[in-house]
């Protein structure tokens, strides 16, 4: 359910959040809130859902995991990539260190810039509205697309963004942060002015360059958009593969595991991050 309204959340949710987030934060290992309640806390939407997300270091998700297997949760790494997961009942929390395609990757950064906040009644520490952001660029799926709550955060701020920030996580993509922008501007035609004149100037101008001076050996990109709608470019017309470049190159830092992972690990699933949308 999704409203501008206030909605309480469900005793049930709220007690397993809260023994969660004081589990970590007894234990010293360092998150970032997202999901719905950063949604909240920075458009004022409410998303009634059965997950709690939560950012970290690929290198702390093992110690989170074996922490709240001791909780009698369970534990299992869906992707190691990006997303691992601890359930209990119809409730569940999703612990994820990057984004599917393995293009933005959360460190310490993330962890410096978190906001604190009471979320379920525990002090914690909720993402910067920047790398929430820049957290949904490529959340833009046939079956899953972000690029509203971009909107809805550019609107809830009024832009009043470290728009630095979501260009250096997105880094040679800026082009999808102009995407999310020009998605903005048609969305709210009447408030352009929440993004900086100079940073529509700097974008544009660079897009226009591109446009004016084609490179004829640029990578075909669609895979870091959806592998899935871009399959048959890949498959049957030979063109590049880039996730799976981004994402090797992910599984090749893989920490070494503190303890024993509980549950399975799974093949990479479909979404690009958590999974706050429902």
């Amino acid at each position: 359910m999704t409203s501008a309204l206030a909605a309480p959340l469900p005793p049930e949710a709220k007690a397993l959040y809260s023994e969660v987030l004081t589990a970590l934060n007894e234990h010293g290992v360092p998150y970032a809130v997202a999901g719905a309640f950063a949604l909240q806390k920075y458009t004022g939407i409410w998303r009634l859902t059965k997950d709690l997300d939560l950012f970290m270091k690929k290198e702390d998700v093992p110690v989170a995991l074996k922490h709240l297997g001791k909780q009698n949760f369970w534990c299992e790494t869906l992707d190691p990539v990006w997303l691992a997961k601890a359930h209990r009942g119809e409730y569940f929390v999703d612990l994820i260190s990057g984004m599917s395609n393995g293009v933005i990757v959360v460190d310490d950064s993330w962890m410096k810039r978190t906001q604190p906040a009471i979320i379920a009644g525990i002090r914690s520490q909720i993402i910067s509205p920047e790398d929430l952001v820049a957290s949904k660029l490529f959340v833009i799926r046939r079956e899953r697309f972000d690029g509203s709550d971009i909107a809805h955060i550019i609107y809830g701020t009024k832009g009043w963004l470290e728009w630095d920030r979501i260009l250096e996580l997105a880094g040679e993509h800026w082009e999808i942060v102009l995407w999310a922008l020009i998605l903005f501007r048609y969305v709210y035609p009447a408030h352009t002015d929440y993004i900086p004149a100079p940073l529509w100037q700097d974008l544009l101008s660079r897009y226009m360059h591109l446009v004016q001076h084609p490179d004829p050996k640029a990578p075909f990109r669609g895979s870091l958009v959806d592998e899935n709608i871009f399959s048959i470019d890949v498959k049957d017309w030979g063109l590049e593969d880039l996730q799976s470049g981004y994402r090797a190159r992910q599984l090749q830092k893989q920490p070494a595991r503190a303890a024993p992972m509980l549950g399975v690990v799974r093949k990479a699933g479909s979404d690009n991050t958590g999974s706050d949308n429902k």
